[in-house]
């Protein structure tokens, strides 16, 4: 079922066991890519303003600009972080792709996730968050081992994660919703997925089954979005914030 069709009444279902068994669900909301001051990023701020979220903007360090952070100074409902340092595939010959690899020296791991958070500082003064988010959601372990000594606190992928810490003193905190569907030209995933994926991570979360004390993370990516995509993650947060308001905690508070 194309999006156009979509029916939201699964979720108003499943959001009233919760209330019915009284559970809170934190939730916040990443978006990534983002390198310098342009409309769809000004798109994203509204939109953020109008429905009352607070974006975690993920922001490129080698690519950032002087304008993105003059366009952020002043807004407190978008915080700053990490994602990577160039946004560059180093996982040659691999299925996946990242940019932090165990193939590559471990000091350069730490020297280039070092610099990216002290750009990122350097240009937005007490604005950016200690948050690191690898591109394409994905850092092999050796390379995640440098993270704490460069000064993170937070690692951020996707999907509900395995535990509280992904190493002691480095909490993480994942995106659980990606409304695109990367392998058909962004468009918006076909809305029956996008329903069962949604409603069976809150089915999972209040049965128990994954870890409730991690906010769930919508994901967006505010350069790629067609209309549909804007369309729904208005829709999206509609539908959250109508319901009974004790019933979710958004991040940050």
């Amino acid at each position: 079922m194309r999006y156009g069709q979509m029916d939201w009444t699964p979720l108003r279902d499943e959001i009233a066991k919760w209330h019915q068994k009284k559970m809170v669900l934190p939730i916040w909301w990443r978006d990534d890519d983002a390198t310098t001051d342009t409309a769809a990023l000004d798109r994203l701020i509204s939109l953020s303003k109008e429905v009352g979220v607070p974006v975690h903007l993920a922001v490129i360090p080698r690519h950032a600009t002087p304008q993105l952070a003059k366009r952020l100074a002043a807004l407190d409902h978008i915080h700053p972080i990490v994602h990577g340092w160039a946004h560059r595939n180093n996982a040659r010959g691999r299925d996946e792709r990242a940019e932090f690899t165990d193939a590559r020296p471990s000091d350069l791991n730490r020297e280039e996730a070092t610099e990216a958070l002290r750009l990122l500082q350097r240009l937005m003064p007490e604005r950016v968050l200690p948050v690191f988010v690898p591109p394409w959601n994905h850092i092999d372990p050796l390379a995640l081992n440098e993270l704490p000594g460069a000064g993170y606190r937070v690692l951020s992928t996707c999907d509900a994660r395995m535990q509280p810490e992904a190493l002691p003193g480095l909490t993480q905190i994942n995106t659980h919703l990606d409304p695109i569907a990367w392998r058909e030209d962004t468009r918006l995933h076909d809305a029956d997925y996008l329903m069962e994926k949604l409603v069976t991570s809150l089915k999972r979360r209040r049965q128990g089954k994954d870890d409730n004390s991690e906010p769930f993370g919508l994901l967006t990516h505010h350069l790629a979005m067609e209309e549909e995509v804007w369309d729904f993650t208005r829709q999206f947060w509609s539908e959250i914030l109508s319901a009974p308001h004790e019933i979710f905690e958004i991040l940050p508070n």
